[in-house]
């Protein structure tokens, strides 16, 4: 089978092996592939492999041998899976690969908005400690997480396990999730008050078309002046103009998130700039380990597939 890899650089930048991929088939890779490119690359294939690239309908129309999509991520709204279903091509993706690297980015935010340790070891790298009249100094407050109120939106495998590591620090811990779901680790509250009452709010809620950013004005002033806004799930979820403005004028503590909602951002994104605004490059999900599992995880679905037994199936 002929398979075409089309964004291979975000999964693999070098520290995996594709070689166990050459025993489906005939392998094409490409690290990266600009737009209008897409189709001309993915013509000839039967198994495109995409990560971020997106599959129109345009190009599956002009891959007559298309056969698989396999999104090497959770997220699919890259693939035009109507048009995919047309043909009867199926989609699969792969779930829950990074629950635990999410979770604990989630709180290496959290904690450098507690701690400051970044910005500090930057302090003292350019000098200040030298120059200080004291034997310590800080770049500004540090914070204890215990018995502060986290709160999370989506109480899913990752939020889940953001609640597990919050209970570790002794933290009280609410959620707001569109079902209430029966646990031992969080209390259910309505939407307002998981802003109103939470010193941290950390979104871990899947983008649909009704709650593109429904973190505008109307929640974040409902928000502590000290409270902090951490996001790792979707950039579109936020307001980001609302929520750079509460920053700068000191209406909110602070905010950290991995996801923007143009990434790579221009240069005029809002939140790159905004007063203690902490901002990773989509980095999360990154961890060798969720990597490695997306790896071994997309060739158990080619395999599948090979055997008739389609798996993690989207369309």
């Amino acid at each position: 089978m002929r398979i075409v890899v089309i964004d291979a650089h975000t999964l693999n930048p070098g520290d995996l092996s594709w070689k166990d991929l050459n025993n489906y088939g005939d392998v094409t890779m490409y690290d990266r592939t600009p737009a209008e490119q897409i189709a001309e690359r993915c013509k000839d294939a039967e198994i495109i492999l995409t990560n971020k690239v997106p599959i129109s309908a345009g190009t599956i129309d002009a891959a007559k041998e298309l056969k698989l999509i396999c999104v090497t991520a959770t997220g699919y709204n890259i693939v035009d899976v109507a048009a995919a279903g047309k043909r009867n091509i199926p989609v699969c993706n792969v779930p829950n690969y990074g629950t635990s690297s999410v979770a604990q980015h989630t709180f290496a935010l959290i904690l450098e908005l507690a701690n400051r340790v970044g910005v500090n070891s930057l302090a003292v790298s350019q000098g200040e400690w030298e120059r200080s009249p004291d034997f310590c100094f800080s770049k500004g407050r540090i914070t204890e997480l215990q018995y502060k109120t986290i709160g999370i939106i989506g109480l899913g495998k990752i939020g889940t396990q953001v609640a597990r590591l919050a209970a570790a620090f002794e933290m009280r811990v609410i959620y707001y999730n569109q079902k209430k779901k029966e646990n031992n680790l969080a209390a259910y509250v309505d939407l307002d008050d998981v802003f109103s009452e939470g010193d941290i709010v950390s979104l871990h809620c899947p983008l649909t078309k009704d709650n593109n950013q429904f973190v505008n004005h109307h929640l974040l002033s409902k928000m502590k002046p000290s409270a902090w806004l951490i996001n790792t799930s979707r950039g579109q979820l936020i307001n980001e103009k609302h929520l750079a403005d509460a920053l700068n004028a000191d209406r909110l503590g602070g905010a950290a998130v991995d996801v923007l909602s143009v990434e790579p951002p221009p240069p005029t994104n809002p939140l790159l700039r905004a007063k203690n605004c902490i901002v990773s490059p989509h980095t999360a999900w990154m961890s060798l380990e969720a990597r490695t599992r997306i790896l071994t995880i997309t060739l158990q679905n080619i395999d599948c597939y090979r055997k008739g037994k389609p798996q993690n199936l989207v369309a």
